[in-house]
């Protein structure tokens, strides 16, 4: 392996942006180094989802775009990982002939050794085999160097629910899991680097360890709130089938648990919820918010929304429409139903017509702006613990400033919402080294679209000295 830099494109979700992530440090142990700028890389990785027949449109339409790049530089080497790479296999070779290696998603750490073949015997290289084991990366991997303080861990992959619509069990397999010790260390190898809040990953994180006997998921919570600098504690995604007690008192027993929980509902109507082969009802979701909010409350709720399920009448998103509206979500990820292959759904009949999915997915999205937007207005005058993250997208790069200036930070609360805020600064932006992962009270006076605006509760505490100098006292 000769090459020396690599650029990676990542559709998806977090679990993708953790492989990614993975694929990375690999390349860094072959002195293969990442690269923005695809034209300059060597190897080029795309790890893609089918999720949505969205998302399997950017990666066909990625690849066509490596065309030409893989025309003018045969030696270029491309990689297609991740769902798509697992469903198409050699169909993909055979649409794409310039593709030199497909890793299904049990064979991410393999690629090394796929690329030592493709120099040894040429390609392509093609491993789509699902095994029962969780694939695991060397322990000892270095960690990349990234601007962050908050990075993911994957602590189980696939999926044993089946919903009738998801993809996820026929192209990530069965529920299986991480050993805890396993999924302690690398968390520790994160902090000891910097980090200052990790995600953990799962198709349900609610059933971790129960198939294997390890430890229960609360346990696991335990174990991590226990790590010394480590700050907080997100997880993604949640079945609300089974959420338990002992996980929704954690959120009051934890104080590194964040005040949020991603609870995906998909639709506000028994019927459909019973067509989709979700295992609740309305009923059932409602009663476990009213739990979460008594046991923490201030708790965020977000969810997913299906617009256009087949079968989906009126008076069904009707019903949708309305659990939203009652329950008050803090933010929705809504899309339109779309047939995924294999799937018991993409055989059902009474296929919405595109233009109603259409019209609903507005309307639900419509809906979620109004309720975000009354939620945001009640926060006004609260004061919530931010933790900085970086340069808000506003910030004016304002290069030869040397006395006293403001600067606009970024960072999220708790309950994941962003927080744009204003902090003392000495010397040019691009001179400044502020301190990315500390946690600053910030008192909201703004509500936004999508963010909130505040200012620190003390200021004096925030200002920020140039690289290598001293802090202004004010």
């Amino acid at each position: 392996m000769t090459s020396s830099k690599v650029f990676v494109h990542t559709i998806g979700c977090q679990m993708n942006v953790y492989d990614s992530e993975r694929m990375l440090q690999q390349m860094y142990v072959l002195s293969v180094f990442a690269t923005d700028v695809m034209d300059d890389a060597d190897v080029i990785i795309i790890n893609t989802c089918a999720i949505r027949e969205k998302a399997v449109q950017k990666v066909y339409s990625f690849l066509g775009r490596l065309t030409a790049i893989k025309r003018k530089r045969p030696e270029v080497r491309v990689i297609v990982a991740g769902c798509v790479a697992q469903q198409m296999g050699s169909h993909l070779i055979q649409r794409f002939p310039f593709i030199d290696i497909v890793l299904g998603t049990h064979a991410v750490h393999r690629l090394p050794e796929y690329l030592k073949r493709l120099d040894r015997d040429g390609g392509p290289v093609i491993d789509t085999e699902m095994t029962a084991d969780i694939p695991e990366f060397p322990a000892d991997m270095p960690v990349l160097p990234q601007n962050t303080v908050s990075r993911h861990v994957t602590i189980m992959r696939g999926c044993d629910n089946f919903c009738t619509y998801c993809v996820v069990p026929y192209v990530r397999g069965r529920e299986v899991s991480r050993r805890p010790e396993d999924i302690i260390c690398e968390i520790k190898m994160l902090v000891g680097s910097g980090v200052k809040e990790v995600t953990l990953l799962g198709q349900n994180v609610n059933s971790y360890g129960i198939k294997e006997g390890l430890v229960s998921f609360p346990r696991l919570l335990r174990q991590v709130n226990d790590l010394i600098g480590l700050e907080r504690i997100r997880f993604v995604t949640s079945h609300p089938k089974d959420l338990s007690e002992d996980l929704m008192n954690s959120f009051a027993r934890l104080d590194k648990l964040c005040n949020h929980i991603h609870l995906p509902v998909q639709s506000g109507s028994n019927r459909i919820l019973a067509k989709m082969n979700r295992k609740y009802n309305r009923e059932i979701y409602m009663d476990k918010v009213e739990k979460l909010r008594a046991i923490s409350p201030g708790i965020a709720v977000t969810t997913d929304i299906i617009a256009g399920f087949p079968g989906e009448t009126d008076d069904d998103f009707e019903q949708t429409i309305d659990l939203m509206t009652t329950v008050g979500f803090d933010h929705i990820f809504a899309f339109a139903y779309s047939d995924r292959p294999e799937t018991p759904a993409s055989r059902f009949p009474e296929k919405v017509p595109d233009p109603v999915k259409g019209e609903r997915l507005r309307r639900a999205l419509e809906t979620q702006e109004g309720i975000t937007r009354q939620a945001y207005d009640r926060l006004i005058g609260q004061v919530f613990p931010v933790m900085v993250e970086g340069y808000s997208k506003n910030q004016i790069k304002s290069g030869g400033v040397k006395q006293l200036h403001y600067i606009e930070l970024s960072g999220r609360t708790p309950e994941n919402r962003i927080v744009n805020f204003h902090a003392l600064a000495q010397g040019p932006v691009t001179d400044i080294d502020f301190s990315s992962g500390r946690i600053q009270n910030v008192k909201i006076e703004r509500a936004c679209e999508n963010s909130l605006w505040g200012t620190a509760v003390d200021p004096g505490d925030l200002i920020i000295a140039p690289k290598g100098g001293e802090a202004y006292v004010a």
